[in-house]
């Protein structure tokens, strides 16, 4: 967190119609442009403009993106990322109203809004256990990330609460594309005694586990149910059948932002840094 000289957001008075909206390659991905579609009309129905920026996670874009915004005198900006993931952004937005969306500064310094990871997971899983699963075998990321940890504890949060034991082999780790939920997909179910259910660190890796399953000669959901998590429309709907999944709720991240933003504008001294969490709604198919 930069200094305490630094910090003052300035008189609303002071500043213009505009938000600045910063992100590092977020626009460009098909299930994630709908952070930018809720901004937009959030900050429509209140009558400000957008002014977007699109860095490539290019250091020199960045600097230039903010620079703009100073000229600009833009009244607050919104920082997104393209996943969940920890940030350290530029001293402008500790001096400017700043709402962080899907990513956060470790010491919670600004305001931000993320998906609620542990619950998503939790509901996945209830969602498995109502129809009668208790082997389930978690495919999750290798990577890092908030969503690996979040995602795994909401899992194991599930089992716990219906004393379903856990067994570590169900458990399993790998890139979160295809291949890795199809290499996944076939190290469970050739377990002894393989899962009932897959639950599927994200719909890339789901589809991944679908290849698995037939190349196995097994049916969804009929031998193996599947779940997947994003709700990427492109993937998920196509499949056959149809994925059912956990979304990741970017619209509505963007609307709570662009509306905290308009708090921290008003009210600067009585709104302190808070991470919001925005739940993830449960889409069914027909694959569990």
């Amino acid at each position: 967190m930069p200094d305490q000289e630094k910090t003052n957001p300035g008189s609303p008075s002071q500043r213009s119609g505009i938000f600045g909206f910063v992100s590092d390659e977020i626009v460009t991905t098909p299930y994630a442009v709908k952070i930018f579609e809720g901004a937009q009309d959030a900050a429509a129905r209140l009558g400000k403009v957008l002014l977007l920026f699109n860095t490539k996670n290019d250091p020199q874009l960045q600097a230039a993106a903010f620079d703009m915004m100073v000229e600009r005198q833009v009244a607050g900006i919104l920082y997104a990322t393209m996943y969940h993931r920890p940030v350290n952004p530029p001293d402008l937005l500790w001096r400017t109203p700043s709402v962080l969306i899907d990513c956060f500064v470790p010491d919670r310094s600004l305001p931000s809004v993320v998906p609620d990871e542990v619950n998503a997971a939790l509901v996945a899983t209830h969602k498995l256990i109502e129809k009668g699963h208790t082997r389930i075998a978690f495919l999750n990321n290798r990577d890092l990330i908030p969503a690996t940890t979040a995602r795994l504890q909401g899992y194991l949060a599930a089992l716990a609460a219906h004393h379903i034991p856990f067994d570590p082999a169900l458990v399993t780790s790998d890139v979160s594309d295809a291949d890795g939920g199809f290499r996944s997909a076939q190290t469970v179910m050739r377990l002894p005694d393989p899962p009932t259910a897959l639950f599927c660190f994200c719909d890339r890796m789901a589809m991944g586990a679908y290849y698995a399953l037939r190349a196995l000669n097994l049916s969804i959901p009929k031998d193996v149910a599947v779940m997947g998590f994003d709700n990427q429309e492109i993937i998920a709907a196509a499949l056959i059948p149809g994925l059912s999944t956990m979304e990741l709720p970017h619209y509505a991240l963007a609307v709570w932002a662009i509306n905290h933003l308009v708090e921290l504008i008003e009210r600067p001294a009585k709104t302190p840094p808070a991470q919001h969490l925005i739940e993830c709604p449960y889409i069914e198919r027909a694959s569990i």
